[in-house]
C-alpha cells in the first residue's frame, strides 16, 4: 500500500477556502479545526456544560447489543460515562451495503481523529457515528453503482417497492429480495479469493438485521467493532426519548432558530458565497410523524396564532399541543437540517465533528443558532478524501503518459480524444469531405434547376438530400469505429481509468461502494487503512494498491 497526498480542491469553493482556513471563511465558524489551541479551549467549554453521559451510554449499549460487538466497544461505552471524556462524532444516512464510500470514509475520519486526540489531550475520546435514521428519502439510500462490461457505472436499484415517506429506521428489509440482490452486486464486482468470504458476510447481515438501518450497521460494527466505534440511529425511538427537553427547547425557540439562520445566510450571501440551506421565513425546523398519512411532515410555525402545522394544513397543533407531544411522544418528532446539529451538541460532548465539504458550508449558516443558546460550534474537522488507485489502472496511466492529479480533476475525456483524433484516417475524413462538398454542389444546380421546371418538388429534394448526406456520415462513421476496433486495447484503457477514479465525471468516493474494494483486496482491507496515521490537513490521500 502506497500513500500520496494531492492538494486537490473541494467539490465546492466554501470548502475549499475553509480547508485553507481564510479569514473570510473563519468569521462563520468558532473554532479552527488545525489550531491545537483551539482543542483545549474546546475542553474548557464543555468541561462547563453537563450532559446525560449515564442514559446516553446506556442507549447506546442496548441500541447495539444486535449488532458484532468487541471488548473495544464496551471500553467505549465506559468512556463515555467519564466526566472528563469527549467524542468525535459525524453522521450518515444508513445507504444499502453502505452506499458510496464517503460514508466508509467518514468513519475511518472519526476513528482515525479520536485515536489521534485521545494521545494528544490525554484524556478518553470516544468515535461515535450518527446515522440519520429520521431520513425519509428512501432514493437516496437504495441503490449502489457497479462497472459494466463497457466500463460504465450502472445503477443498481434494490427491487422493493416503498411508497409512503417514511423514515428509513422504519422500512423493514424483505431477506429473501435483498438476498437475491446483494448476490447479484457481488457477482457484477468479478469473482477474486475474497468474494466467498463476502458473500458469507453480506449473508449473515442481512440475516440478522430487520430493517435497513440494521442492515447498515451490522455492516459497519463488523468492519470496525476493534475500535470501539459506536452507532446511534436519529431515527430511533428509544433515542428520541432522550431527547424529550431539547425538543421541547426547540419547539420554545422556533422562531428565534429561524431567525438566526436568516440573519446568519444573509452574512454569508453578503461575503460572496451560496446559501446552501433552504428555509422559509416560517419554518419550525422541525418534522411530525404522523400514522394517518403515513408520512414524516415539515412543520410551518404561525407566530401570530402560535399554531404548528403541516404543508396545506393537512396537521396542525397549538403552542402547548406540540410541547405535549414532545414531552408524551418524543418518537413522532425529528429534527431538520437545522436543528440536528443542535441536538446533537445538547446529547454529545462533542470535542470535534467530521464533516464532508456540503456540510462545512451548511454548517456555517447555523453560528448565530448556536450563539442564540449561548453555545459554540465544535471544531468541524474535514473528513479525510480518498481514492484508491488499483495496481491495472496505475499501469495504464503510466503507460499513457496521465498526471494524476490532472486526471482527478479533469477525467480523461481530453486525452482520450486527443488520442482518437490521432488514430484517425486524415485522409479519409478528407475524401468523404469532398465527397459531401461535390454532392452539395450538384444538389445546388438541381435546386436551381428545379426551381424554373417544379417549384412543388423543391421539399421532396431537399430532404432526399439530407439523407443521402446522412447516408454518407453514416459510412464514414461505421468506418472509424471500424478503426477505433483496432486500437480498443488502448481506448479501454482510458475507459478503466475514468471509470475507476472519475466514474461520470464525479470523485470516487460518491459514486463506487465500498464492497468492491473489499471483494478485491479482502475483509481487513479499512483496517489496514486505519493502521496508518492520517494528517488531517485538508489534502487528497492517494491510496496504491
Amino acid at each position: 500500500m502506497e500513500i500520496l497526498n494531492l492538494s486537490l480542491p473541494a467539490t465546492n469553493r466554501f470548502a475549499t477556502e475553509y480547508i485553507a482556513q481564510t479569514e473570510d471563511i473563519q468569521r462563520f465558524f468558532h473554532y479552527r479545526y488545525n489550531d491545537s489551541s483551539d482543542y483545549q479551549a474546546r475542553l474548557n467549554e464543555l468541561n462547563n456544560r453537563s450532559f446525560m453521559r449515564e442514559e446516553l451510554s446506556s442507549y447506546i449499549n442496548s441500541y447495539m447489543e444486535k449488532f458484532p460487538s468487541s471488548d473495544k466497544v464496551e471500553e467505549s461505552l465506559a468512556k463515555l460515562k467519564e466526566d472528563n471524556s469527549a467524542v468525535v462524532i459525524g453522521g450518515q444516512q444508513a445507504g444499502i451495503l453502505t452506499g458510496p464510500l464517503y460514508t466508509i470514509h467518514k468513519v475511518i475520519s472519526i476513528i482515525s481523529l479520536a485515536k489521534q486526540k485521545e494521545k494528544e489531550l490525554g484524556i478518553p475520546i470516544v468515535p461515535v457515528f450518527w446515522i440519520a435514521g429520521e431520513d425519509h428519502d428512501y432514493q437516496e439510500v437504495n441503490h449502489v453503482y457497479v462497472e459494466n462490461r463497457k466500463h460504465l457505472m450502472e445503477k443498481r436499484v434494490y427491487p422493493e417497492k416503498i411508497l409512503e415517506k417514511n423514515m428509513v429506521s422504519n422500512i423493514e428489509l424483505d431477506i429473501e429480495i435483498c438476498l437475491k440482490w446483494a448476490e447479484e452486486v457481488i457477482e457484477s464486482f468479478g469473482e477474486t479469493e475474497f468474494t466467498n468470504e463476502l458473500l458469507e458476510f453480506v449473508h449473515e447481515a442481512i440475516n440478522r438485521s430487520n430493517t435497513f438501518v440494521d442492515f447498515f450497521s451490522y455492516i459497519i460494527m463488523q468492519l470496525f467493532k476493534e475500535y470501539g466505534l459506536l452507532l446511534v440511529d436519529s431515527g430511533d425511538e428509544n433515542f428520541r426519548s432522550l431527547e424529550k427537553e431539547i425538543l421541547k427547547k426547540q419547539v420554545n425557540a422556533a422562531v428565534e432558530i429561524t431567525n438566526a439562520v436568516i440573519s446568519q445566510q444573509k452574512s454569508v450571501r453578503d461575503n460572496g458565497y451560496s446559501n446552501m440551506i433552504e428555509l422559509t421565513d416560517n419554518a419550525a425546523n422541525l418534522f411530525y410523524y404522523d400514522e394517518v398519512y403515513k408520512e414524516r411532515i415539515l412543520l410551518e410555525y404561525n407566530q401570530a396564532e402560535r399554531k404548528f402545522s403541516g404543508k396545506d394544513g393537512v396537521i396542525s397543533f397549538s403552542h402547548e399541543e406540540l410541547l405535549r407531544v414532545a414531552e408524551n411522544e418524543p418518537e413522532r418528532l425529528s429534527n431538520n437540517v437545522v436543528t440536528r446539529p443542535l441536538t446533537q451538541e445538547w446529547l454529545f460532548p462533542t470535542l470535534a465533528f467530521i464533516a464532508g465539504p456540503g456540510e462545512i458550508a451548511y454548517w456555517a449558516e447555523l453560528k448565530q443558532v448556536f450563539d442564540q443558546f449561548n453555545m459554540k460550534m465544535p471544531p468541524l474537522v474535514p473528513r479525510l478524501n480518498f481514492t484508491i488507485i488499483e495496481r491495472p489502472v496505475d499501469s495504464y496511466m503510466e503507460e499513457l503518459g496521465l498526471e494524476l492529479e490532472d486526471t482527478l480533476q479533469h477525467g480523461t475525456s481530453e486525452k482520450k480524444q486527443a488520442y482518437l483524433d490521432s488514430i484517425r484516417s486524415k485522409e479519409r475524413d478528407e475524401i468523404f469531405s469532398a465527397i459531401k462538398e461535390q454532392l452539395s454542389d450538384q444538389y445546388r444546380l438541381l435546386e436551381l434547376h428545379t426551381r424554373n421546371e417544379d417549384k412543388g418538388m423543391l421539399p421532396m429534394l431537399k430532404k432526399n438530400e439530407t439523407i443521402v448526406l446522412n447516408q454518407i456520415d453514416f459510412i464514414a462513421d461505421k468506418l472509424e469505429l471500424s478503426n477505433q476496433k483496432k486500437h480498443d486495447t488502448m481506448i479501454r484503457k482510458y475507459e478503466r481509468i475514468d471509470s475507476a477514479l472519475t466514474p461520470g465525471g464525479a470523485p470516487q468516493e460518491r459514486v463506487w461502494n465500498g464492497l468492491y474494494y473489499l471483494n478485491l483486496y479482502g475483509m481487513q482491507f479499512y483496517s489496514q487503512i486505519l493502521e496508518h496515521h492520517w494528517s488531517f490537513d485538508g489534502t487528497h490521500k492517494i491510496i496504491k494498491v
